[in-house]
């Protein structure tokens, strides 16, 4: 700051506040690469971003990345959460590039965390088949052809994202809790999402489930008169379950179990990992397992949710019979 005679000029000393103000900004922002797989709900994100105040912008080509993050750091502008989509849309050639434009800008300087979304093949395939939509690497070819396409074009920036959310087992109101948690709350993040599910052995063993345990070995309450009607939701029959020590027993040493499987899932790249839990109708025991083991891990690094499929099923099959009598 040049002084004449003890005197600041205040154009100088305009200029420094305003210097001094885009360094503070460049501190506080948050700069959001958003990309991954087509169908994997990357569009849907950031939409929720954009309503939870980030400042969107979608399909940038990425030559244009360098300049774009200079103008949102030197911007007058207070922006302090910016979310900028990446996509196959640009090209085969610009989605190839970006994973190394991105490690030189880090290598410059520029921070900005990557985000991945991720979803399972037969996922992808069914959602564009719901939408009646061409992936745009299939070429008039096979769906599923075009998203392993995709796939490989993407390890590269996949090797480089902060966080990855595979989206396969996820409702939009549960991507908006986990985008929340990462970037509103400041929640720690784990790569690793965990459902657990109930299910009847009667009805099949989930398709997607990674670990299947079995409590049939619990005393059943469909033989208790007063419990043969509630589920496992019930506070009667949660209680009745748990009373006995096996039930604690179990759960303690599944805990004990997972917690030791999950850091090294983590390690092999694992992104979702389904625990089934079943009994004979998938009604009391399981449900019951399933939300006392639930409750170890909701409040956990982990993003998690739980499910009950067939906890209807035995009354809705009653009433098909009533019905057909």
């Amino acid at each position: 700051m040049v002084v004449f005679g003890g005197f600041v000029s205040p154009r100088i000393k305009k200029k420094a506040t305003e210097r001094k103000f885009r360094a503070e900004m460049r501190e506080k922002m948050r700069f959001i690469i958003v990309t991954g797989m087509s169908g994997a709900g990357r569009s849907s994100a950031m939409r929720i971003l954009e309503d939870d105040g980030f400042f969107c912008v979608d399909n940038l080509p990425v030559s244009l990345l360098p300049t774009f993050m200079q103008l949102t750091e030197n911007s007058s502008e207070q922006i302090e959460k910016v979310a900028l989509g990446l996509d196959i849309r640009g090209g085969e050639a610009a989605l190839r590039e970006a994973a190394s434009v991105l490690r030189d800008l880090r290598a410059s300087g520029c921070t900005f965390e990557i985000l991945f979304f991720e979803a399972s093949t037969p996922v992808l395939v069914k959602r564009y088949k719901e939408t009646r939509r061409l992936h745009p690497l299939a070429r008039g070819g096979r769906i599923d052809s075009g998203i392993e396409a995709e796939r490989k074009l993407l390890i590269d920036l996949k090797s480089s994202a902060d966080y990855i959310i595979d989206t396969s087992t996820l409702l939009i109101r549960e991507l908006k809790q986990e985008l929340e948690r990462i970037f509103l709350t400041e929640g720690e993040h784990c790569s690793l999402y965990l459902t657990f599910v109930s299910f009847g052995f009667k009805y099949g063993i989930p398709t997607d489930a990674d670990l299947v345990f079995d409590v049939r070995f619990l005393p059943n309450p469909f033989y208790i008169d007063e419990l043969k009607n509630l589920t496992g939701n019930d506070a009667d029959v949660y209680n009745y379950v748990m009373k006995f020590s096996q039930a604690e027993e179990f759960l303690g040493k599944l805990k004990g179990m997972l917690d030791f499987l999950i850091p090294h899932y983590i390690m092999e790249g694992k992104n979702q990992l389904v625990i089934a839990i079943g009994c004979t109708g998938g009604k009391h025991r399981s449900v019951t397992l399933t939300n006392a083991l639930y409750k170890q891990y909701e409040n956990s690094e982990y993003g998690c949710k739980k499910e009950h499929r067939d906890i209807e099923k035995d009354r809705l099959r009653g009433l098909c019979r009533i019905q057909e009598k």
